[in-house]
């Protein structure tokens, strides 16, 4: 949703600037906080008028697994204050944009049929920046519709060497 985009945009850029030296801290207690926040039920219960901001800012902080630094208490409060709860899942992933570009990196999401360990998904990171040039953090989604392989999506650019992409080029070439 573009709107929330616009709105997420300055909340972003603030927080990587006050946060630059620990970007990656700071992405290990945001993450988490987008994901409390972008709860339908949490969504709806700050929206009752009934439930003040200091009412929602004490579930939320309670909700973090590993709980709030002091940076992340100051920062939950501001949007909350603002009304931009809505933006904070938004906030993060521009968040995680700007310290991508910042570094270097990029997000790679590696969908497999069946679960990857840690020592296949480190070779299959190591091949994929070495094929895309830069330093990857992946994620794993498990696809059954896959049948077998994998498909990496790294930005806009897609590595597909999945069995049922295979398929389907077989089915193409047979219909031509």
């Amino acid at each position: 949703m573009a709107e929330l985009a616009t709105i997420a945009r300055p909340y972003a850029e603030a927080l990587y600037k006050a946060t630059a030296g620990s970007a990656d801290a700071t992405l290990g207690w945001l993450a988490p906080l987008a994901a409390v926040a972008g709860d339908a039920r949490l969504q709806e219960f700050a929206s009752n008028p009934k439930v003040g901001v200091q009412q929602v800012f004490d579930l939320i902080a309670g909700l973090v697994p590993q709980g709030l630094p002091d940076t992340g208490r100051n920062f939950l409060q501001t949007v909350l204050e603002n009304g931009r709860l809505a933006a904070l899942p938004e906030v993060a992933q521009q968040y995680r944009a700007l310290h991508n570009a910042s570094s270097g990196a990029a997000d790679a999401v590696i969908q497999s049929a069946f679960p990857i360990d840690d020592a296949a998904l480190s070779e299959v990171t190591g091949v994929l920046e070495r094929r895309f040039g830069r330093k990857l953090t992946a994620r794993v989604e498990i696809d059954p519709a896959l049948i077998g392989g994998i498909r990496a999506v790294v930005g806009d650019e897609v590595l597909d060497t999945s069995v049922k992409a295979r398929l389907e080029q077989m089915k193409a070439a047979l219909i031509a």
